[in-house]
């Protein structure tokens, strides 16, 4: 029996908090398959529901790697996380333009927006409990309050609300969330807040705020955190963690030099996912779901995002897929 068979299990550690999750693609669903069957019990494709996935042309839709990725959660028992109907990327040119290349009309850009939610949420309806309907509509700096994307610049400010009254019409089961990034930081947080707000005083169907948690070693400070897990709340609404990293560099740290973690970093690393899940477990009530954006260090998106081909060793399993510090930590709390 290998080390991973004979660990405690996430997802039973955890059974009377929150469900834990991770993000997949068609590669980790086979490379960290023992992991994933034995720690989650929710998964979410990192990619392959994305607009540009399912629907690259206009009415030609691909769903071969999603359906594996819904059949794999379905064969081992694990809930699947919709992740995302309406985003301002990778979402394929074509869905905003004209033959010519021109800016098709708002009218135009509804019904393409309609029709592809309708046909992606109607095919996994049972099967995808909820779905982050809305990715990253917030604007992160400054007074403005939405993203100037394409959505936003064609149909207007209501492109949020008729997204999520799409859904809900294609699977009236659905949890249905509006994610984002930076959402413990106070003004971004204030701009969710509002967001969400509006939505749920005009009845538009939204049922929870997904908080992605692409966190550091430092920042957000948990006092950060806590005091957006209460504001969320407070509007009573689910809350997901839906993309939890924990990036040994800062956002601005552009090095380039380290070929592993130092033992400090794996330490404080350690103490940071602590502290992080007791934090969770504190707010079990509100939070229903706990999901990493991947399993083990041999694949994160960080290691291309935010700098290029640089190593990085956000997850409680190592390149092995053996247990790291932070691991412990967090299967004791």
């Amino acid at each position: 029996m290998s080390m991973s068979q004979s660990l405690p299990s996430l997802r039973e550690v955890f059974a009377n908090d929150f469900r834990i999750g991770a993000a997949v693609n068609p590669v980790t669903i086979e490379s960290q398959k023992q992991l994933l069957i034995s720690h989650v019990n929710s998964l979410t494709a990192e990619n392959h529901m994305k607009f540009e996935h399912l629907q690259p042309e206009e009415g030609r839709f691909t769903f071969d790697i999603a359906d594996r990725i819904v059949d794999f959660a379905r064969s081992h028992h694990m809930a699947v996380r919709g992740h995302t109907l309406v985003w301002h990327n990778q979402t394929p040119d074509w869905v905003f333009q004209d033959g010519q290349g021109h800016f098709i009309s708002r009218d135009v850009l509804l019904e393409r927006m309609k029709s592809h939610i309708s046909a992606v949420v109607r095919r996994y309806k049972g099967k995808v409990y909820c779905w982050d309907v809305v990715n990253e509509a917030v604007a992160d700096e400054g007074s403005e309050w939405l993203r100037s994307s394409k959505w936003r610049q064609i149909i207007g400010d209501d492109f949020i609300e008729q997204a999520f009254l799409c859904a809900h019409e294609a699977d009236p089961d659905a949890l249905l969330f509006y994610n984002d990034y930076n959402e413990c930081f106070p003004k971004k947080r204030e701009k969710i807040y509002t967001l969400v707000k509006s939505l749920r005083d005009k009845g538009i169907p939204i049922h929870g705020i997904g908080m992605q948690a692409h966190w550091s070693l430092t920042r957000p400070s948990l006092d950060e955190i806590r005091a957006a897990i209460e504001r969320y709340a407070s509007l009573d609404v689910v809350l997901h963690i839906t993309e939890l990293d924990v990036s040994m560099f800062e956002f601005h740290d552009h090095r380039k030099d380290l070929a592993a973690p130092t033992n400090e970093m794996i330490e404080r690393q350690a103490e940071r996912y602590e502290q992080i899940f007791t934090l969770f477990k504190e707010y079990r009530d509100v939070i229903e779901s706990v999901t990493f954006w991947g399993m083990a260090d041999d694949y994160t998106g960080l290691d291309y995002f935010p700098v290029q081909g640089r190593k990085n060793w956000p997850f409680l399993f190592d390149e092995q897929h053996e247990p790291k510090s932070a691991f412990w930590r967090v299967a004791s709390i």
